[in-house]
């Protein structure tokens, strides 16, 4: 169980998803039920079997990135680096004030810059080596986000990259955490990806788990009877993680505590039948210290595959009983954003608890009789609890659960 003293507490939030660009127009959406879903625009998609997703509106490059980066950064990476800027902005914290190495970053991406890459080797078989940018060097990488952002904001203390699919923006903030309490004061966390491109789509395509709907109401509907895969989308959020007391010294605004953390990995070479994601889940309320009835709500990973919603539902019935606890699945308005996914209903958690209303899942109209889970629709539910469970689950076997918190100072 981890102490009050061992629960960083988030102090920023930075937001770039389908739902909106930034916190605030983010959250909005979400309430209100609204949909990022539509037809793709960033490239011609007619002859693809999917052609839907979840694109970030209104966001123009050159309003939010330094000229300089422009020529060496991948869309997704652009839109990382205003996620990044917002939640920097947002906790209030002067840069300054820290020391060299108090300030880290942990970041995940799942696909890395795969738009800037399929130019560049467009380049190479049309024109030949020589009109090949030399930023295709590390543009393309898995951990250039991390990279470019702890170079933008001076950011010299732990600085990693987590790659786990849907798990990695969650797994991201568990590396922070463990930072923060090894002694770093303050630590940027979270995830964005995006590869809404023709190379990243059909690798996408590939998988097996996409909806090929083309109606976007009827595309993503996790848990539904009618469910038939996801729909991809880009973007994704990180947050300020900050030693409680440096945060209590500068008077912060504390969104909430990050007061539990799991990972697991499918299978368990003890118990290959144990179902991943309830291991996490069950580890993550052990380490914040929380009974399963404490529980206010429920994010869930939400695949929007028939068996993987079984599985799912399944994990949190054997927690919290059948339909025992609310739950919601904001991916539904986005797509399902990878790395930034989870990242995303981290945010979207810490939001809930701070208005007290739990945002609907939209489109889904009847829940599968295989998946006993008290999905939130309709509109909004107000809720009464000060603790949030966030669940994701990775291609490959990974499973991370977190628990978040309102803020206080004692257990």
């Amino acid at each position: 169980m981890s102490t009050t003293v061992d629960r960083p507490v988030i102090t920023g939030i930075g937001v770039a998803a389908p739902t909106g660009l930034g916190t605030g127009a983010h959250w909005s959406a979400t309430v209100a039920g609204a949909t990022g879903i539509a037809g793709i625009t960033r490239f011609a998609a007619e002859g693809y079997p999917v052609r839907l997703a979840g694109e970030v509106p209104g966001f123009v490059p050159e309003e939010h990135v330094p000229s300089r980066l422009l020529p060496q950064t991948d869309h997704m990476t652009r839109l990382a680096l205003f996620a990044a800027d917002e939640a920097l902005k947002d906790s209030g914290l002067d840069l300054t004030t820290v020391s060299e190495y108090g300030a880290g970053i942990a970041s995940a991406s799942s696909m890395g810059g795969f738009e800037f890459g399929q130019r560049e080797l467009q380049n190479l078989w049309d024109k030949g080596g020589r009109f090949v940018s030399a930023y295709q060097s590390f543009a393309w990488f898995y951990a250039v986000n991390t990279g470019q952002i702890s170079i933008r904001h001076g950011l010299k203390g732990p600085c990693s990259a987590v790659v786990a699919d849907q798990a990695g923006g969650l797994d991201a903030v568990g590396h922070a955490r463990r930072q923060i309490r090894k002694g770093t004061r303050v630590m940027l966390a979270g995830g964005v990806d995006g590869a809404l491109c023709p190379l990243g789509l059909v690798g996408q395509i590939a998988s097996g788990r996409l909806s090929t709907e083309s109606r976007p109401e009827r595309a993503y509907l996790p848990f539904d009877e009618a469910a038939s895969g996801h729909v991809p989308g880009e973007g994704g959020a990180y947050v300020v993680l900050e030693d409680p007391a440096s945060a209590r010294l500068r008077g912060a605004h504390v969104y909430g505590e990050l007061a539990g953390y799991a990972a697991t990995f499918d299978p368990d070479p003890g118990a290959p039948a144990a179902d991943g994601l309830e291991r996490a889940a069950r580890a993550a309320l052990a380490d914040a210290g929380r009974e399963p009835a404490e529980v206010a709500v429920v994010f869930a990973d939400a695949a929007g595959t028939p068996a993987a919603d079984r599985a799912e539902a399944a994990a949190l019935a054997a927690v919290f009983g059948p339909r025992g606890v609310p739950v919601a699945a904001p991916k539904a308005q986005t797509g399902r954003l990878y790395a930034g996914g989870a990242a995303l209903d981290l945010v979207s958690a810490l939001l809930t608890l701070r208005d007290g209303a739990i945002p609907p899942t939209v489109n889904v109209t009847a829940v599968a009789e295989d998946c006993p889970v008290d999905l939130v629709l309709g509109g909004s539910r107000p809720i009464t609890g000060d603790a949030a469970l966030v669940l994701a689950r990775g291609e490959g076997g990974f499973n991370v659960a977190v628990v978040v918190t309102t803020a206080r100072t004692t257990r």
